[in-house]
């Protein structure tokens, strides 16, 4: 018989030292692949930072990344596993990694992000005291039964938290998921940040003269990575058919190793004569800035999104939002009042959108904005999502609590 080896050695950071909490204090552990600049991982990080200034115990498990440090400035512990893999061998054995992180720090729900470590902590609260709960961050696609049965581990949950109406549909029109166990949580953001008081003269400048745009210019902008489904040749197509060569576009987005739709995007540009006139940036440090440096704010998914950040970042800078008419964008977007909904692949509706935006007269333009604003600091900040996930979690403390109750009499 082999000898088991410490629990210490079995994999690096399992054994994290927990911190000094009050004996009652909930103990709740996200799961999310990494810390990277996505929205799960800000939202991830975010309602870590709301567990301890609620007096409870945060703990992120993830293969870690660049924000790492922001997690745990914020108080919460991170533990490092392999739970971005996808190898069926690393997701066996994630399932005793992460029991014993149970075991261990006396977890009370552990809360997972993705598919893949979504299965491994499914298994792994199975026999202990922890509740098993999920985000669904995205309509994931279902080409097969088999894929169908890789993502049905995120429907799972006693709690399933959606993003979206669009996402709670998709889960119960595909999957064996209650109404009564999906809450509707949308996206929130820090109006700290994404508020147009708050971006000084100088952060616009210095956008300026790094995207090479002349003073006073009008902006058409797109954030969002470099790849087919965002739609930026939607928007390539519709500044050909504009054709005011006084008007600038900015495509802020990396491709992510997908070269060859980047060099398609180029060739467009270059056969349409837009040279001069669009720009692809790679990556941006200070979006806030870059919102008010624009005009016109565009999101052309071609498919559709599970919720999407931009609409409700531009909003939250005043600027105009042009989206796509389905997904998300339908639930964050309001038609004709804080933006335009357009037909998805539709670079000719979406041409008229822009130049519908940029007709505005100052006191339309000042209407939009206002709206807009209002808009997204009802329904859209950080603090109502981490509120609402805060909520989620209290749900299901109580269940404890009841069926615990239960046993003891």
């Amino acid at each position: 018989m082999t000898q088991k080896r410490p629990l210490a050695q079995q994999h690096p950071q399992e054994n994290v030292k927990a911190k000094s909490l009050p004996a009652n204090a909930p103990v709740v552990m996200q799961i999310i692949p990494e810390l990277g600049p996505g929205g799960a991982e800000q939202g991830c990080i975010d309602v870590a930072n709301g567990l301890i200034q609620a007096g409870s115990y945060s703990i992120v498990v993830s293969h870690g990344g660049a924000r790492v440090h922001e997690l745990e400035r914020g108080g919460s512990t991170h533990i490092n596993l392999p739970v971005h893999s996808k190898n069926p061998l690393v997701m066996w054995r994630n399932i005793g990694r992460i029991k014993r992180l149970i075991q261990k720090h006396n977890v009370n729900i552990v809360h997972v992000r993705s598919r893949a470590p979504a299965w491994s902590a499914w298994k792994a609260c199975l026999k202990t005291k922890a509740e098993y709960m999920t985000t669904c961050h995205a309509p994931y696609n279902i080409s097969g039964e088999a894929k169908r049965f890789y993502n049905s581990a995120i429907a799972k949950g006693a709690r399933v938290i959606a993003i979206s109406n669009f996402v709670a549909q998709y889960l119960v029109d595909n999957y064996e998921i209650s109404k009564r166990n999906i809450r509707l949580i949308h996206r929130g953001i820090s109006l700290e940040k994404f508020h147009p008081a708050n971006v000084r003269p100088a952060q616009i400048i210095k956008v300026t003269k790094e995207w090479r745009l002349p003073d006073g210019a009008r902006i058409i902008m797109l954030p969002g990575r470099i790849t087919r489904w965002k739609g930026h040749h939607v928007l390539i197509d519709a500044m050909a058919k504009i054709n005011q060569p006084d008007l600038f576009c900015v495509l802020i987005g990396s491709d992510q190793g997908r070269s060859e739709y980047r060099a398609e995007l180029e060739e467009s540009i270059q056969a349409k004569n837009l040279g001069g006139q669009i720009r692809i940036i790679d990556h941006c440090d200070d979006m806030p800035a870059a919102y008010m440096l624009s005009t016109v704010v565009v999101s052309a998914s071609t498919d559709p999104e599970g919720f999407g950040r931009i609409p409700i970042e531009a909003q939250a800078m005043g600027r105009p939002i042009i989206g796509t008419d389905h997904g998300g964008a339908q639930e964050t977007i309001i038609r004709n009042e804080t933006g335009w909904l357009i037909p998805p692949n539709d670079s000719e509706a979406l041409a008229k959108a822009i130049q519908q935006a940029l007709s505005l007269t100052d006191e339309q333009h000042y209407n939009l904005a206002a709206n807009a604003m209002e808009h997204v600091a009802y329904n859209f900040t950080k603090e109502k999502m981490v509120d609402d996930t805060l909520n989620v979690y209290a749900e299901l403390l109580q269940d404890q609590y009841l069926q615990n109750y239960k046993r003891a009499a």
